[in-house]
This record gives C-alpha cells, structure tokens and sequence, in this order.
C-alpha cells in the first residue's frame, strides 16, 4: 500500500483508560496518537477504555495530529468488540497487536468490513513476535496496511533477547522490518523507550532509529514528543543544502552539463532524490 501521510515523527501511547491522559494528550505535540485498548488498561477497565477512546478519535479536539486506537488481539475477550467500535469511531486507523502474517490481518479486515469500516480507515500491524518478524514482507505488502509499528519490548522478550544501549541483539530485525516497509512502500515506527527519566538515552536512540531510516518514534511519556519531534525533523542546514542541490541539478541541465558539484561533492540522481524529499518533511511538518 503506497501512500502519502503526515509526518510520524513521534508517536505517544495514551490509556485510553484515563480520562485526565485523553484531555492533556490534545494539548502534546506529538504528530500522532494511539489509544491504547491493549497493554496499558486493566481487565476491568476495557470497556470503558474502549468507550473513551472511540469518543476521543471521533471528537475533533485534537488538531491535525494522526489518531489511531490499539485493539486488543482477536484471541482475547475484547478484541472483536474492540475493532467493530474502532470502525466507526472516526480514527485514521486501528493498531493490531502481534500481527502474525496475512492470515491474521485478513481476519482483521473482515471483521472491519462486517463493522462497517470507511475504506479510509487502515491498519497498523504491529510487528513483535518472530512470527510477524518472518512474515513481515506479507505483513507490509497487505492492502489495507500503511504502517508497520515495532514492538521491541515483546519481541525482546520473546527473544529472549537483552534490552541494552545501541540495540545490538535487535538490529537484525529492525533492520528486516524496515526493509519490508520500504519495499512496500508503508511507513514504519521504531519501538519505544522505556527509562522515561534517560532523556539523553532516548535521544541517542532516536538518532540511531532516524539514521536507520526510520520515519519516527513510539513513545510511552509526553516528556519525550519534543525530542522525538526534533531529531526527525530536517534541519535549517539539510533544507538550505537540499534546496541548492535541486537548484545546481536543474541549472546543469538546463546547461546540458553532466556533472553537477555542491559543496565539492558530486551530485547525482539519489542526491536530488533525497534532497526532494527532505523538502517535502520539512513542508509536511511545517503543515502541521
């Protein structure tokens, strides 16, 4: 599924549970929100959660932040239920959790279709299991997907897998997960960060996730939007470099010149290629 969206920078997980985090999320700059059905909300606070959720992406009081909600999985009490409320709410899409393979999300769209889904409304198929590590190819280039969202905690654990600086031992299958995105064209979010009090631990992974080429972040705190947020946002100096790198191209083909230098370096067809889309970031976000 190729498709155009807003920036994804940052990503924040609200419980959908607490009503006091749905009203402070309208006002947290994080380009998109998920409200969380699954993991964050107790047994006995799924229905409620389900309800305030539906209520918060179908209201209108969060700008133009992404709104999604995150079901829980089809095999649990909720999960039907969850996914028939989420297709009506309004959302931009729903977040399935320990997607599998195609099987498991075309039991998701049928249950989208029979609830009466607008054909807008996509999936975000979470990847966190090794079986959606081996099936992710399948998973990305699903038609109704336009997101694959790392879950690095499950997938760590069912790895067995430490979670330390750097990553090292989840590498391998981030790596794989972005290479099906791209191949598919979908966007894909790196994984969360857990020690909310390590800001400079945080930064340093988001910088790793960016330069992986990631298109942005989930996040568990809203004290980690503005970092998020700023590493995945082009700087005044890529924008500037980019800007010349388009104009020098198009100067030396109006010359019928075959070489094309900025700043001494060679400029070839990728560079343009990228330089556009450094400038189309930068305009989706200054958009937002």
């Amino acid at each position: 599924m190729t498709t155009t969206m807003r920036p994804l920078r940052s990503v924040l997980y609200m419980p959908s549970s607490n009503a006091r985090a749905l009203e402070k999320a309208k006002t947290i700059a994080a380009d998109g929100i998920i409200f969380d059905l699954e993991d964050a909300v107790a047994p006995d606070a799924k229905e409620l959660a389900r309800e305030q959720a539906c209520a918060a992406a179908g209201s209108h009081d969060y700008g133009e932040r992404t709104l999604t909600i995150r079901c829980n999985g089809l095999d649990t009490p909720w999960g039907h239920d969850d996914l028939a409320a989420a297709a009506r709410s309004g959302a931009s899409a729903v977040v399935i959790p320990k997607v599998s393979g195609a099987h498991h999300l075309t039991q998701v769209v049928n249950g989208l279709s029979d609830a009466g889904a607008p054909d807008s409304l996509t999936v975000w198929a979470m990847v966190e299991t090794p079986a959606g590590v081996f099936a992710v190819r399948d998973i990305a280039g699903f038609e109704r997907v336009s997101v694959l969202v790392l879950g690095t905690n499950d997938l760590a654990k069912e790895l067995r897998a430490a979670l330390v600086p750097g990553r090292a031992p989840l590498l391998p299958h981030l790596a794989t997960t972005l290479l099906a995105a791209r191949e598919a064209g979908v966007m894909v979010l790196d994984g969360v960060y857990n020690d909310v009090k390590d800001l400079e631990g945080f930064e340093a992974e988001c910088r790793q996730g960016m330069e992986m080429g990631f298109d942005g972040k989930t996040l568990i705190h809203p004290s980690q939007v503005e970092i998020a947020n700023r590493v995945w946002a082009p700087t005044d100096e890529a924008v500037d470099h980019a800007r010349r790198v388009i104009e020098a191209f198009d100067e030396a083909q109006r010359d019928s010149r075959g070489v094309v230098t900025v700043d001494g370096r060679m400029i070839e067809n990728l560079h343009v290629d990228n330089a556009r889309r450094t400038l189309s970031v930068a305009e989706a976000i200054a958009a937002l």
